[in-house]
């Protein structure tokens, strides 16, 4: 995927989506290995079931990372300047996590080009993780 320049960019232009389909148990374990977030929530249904829920689930901040990571893809990681995220419900292994970035508008703040993004993650048609970006464009040339 090229990186979009900034004159390029639109409010309402979207990064080609990303699926994880499905999400496996795998995925969800190599993810909470990796973050050294190693709670059995995530990967032993029957301590998950002890606790109150239907089976082990995916971390929120899975979710969160693969959507990021797609803008960051997509923009250039190096103009990240800020990121929020908000879970909002369980992703369940078996679901199908489909991932969209969205410009939602373009700034100038102190000759600083900013592109504030809106970052969604569906877990089939529920969103389970949403939030926002803004990716740095550098200085604005007449300023």
């Amino acid at each position: 995927m090229s990186e979009p320049s900034w004159d390029e960019l639109q409010q309402g232009d979207e990064a080609p989506s990303k699926t994880v389909d499905p999400v496996t148990l795998t995925d969800i374990v190599r993810y909470q290995g990796a973050s050294g977030d190693l709670n059995p929530l995530h990967h032993d249904d029957d301590y998950a079931r002890a606790a109150g829920f239907e089976r082990a689930f995916s971390a929120g901040m899975f979710q969160a990372g693969v959507v990021v990571a797609l803008a960051a893809s997509w923009l250039g990681p190096e103009r990240v300047r800020r990121v929020r995220t908000r879970f909002r419900t369980m992703l369940w292994p078996g679901d199908t996590l489909t991932c969209s970035v969205t410009v939602t508008g373009k700034r100038v703040v102190d000759g600083e080009r900013l592109v504030d993004v809106a970052l969604v993650a569906r877990g089939g048609h529920e969103v389970v993780v949403e939030g926002d970006a803004v990716f740095s464009f550098g200085r604005d040339e007449a300023g």
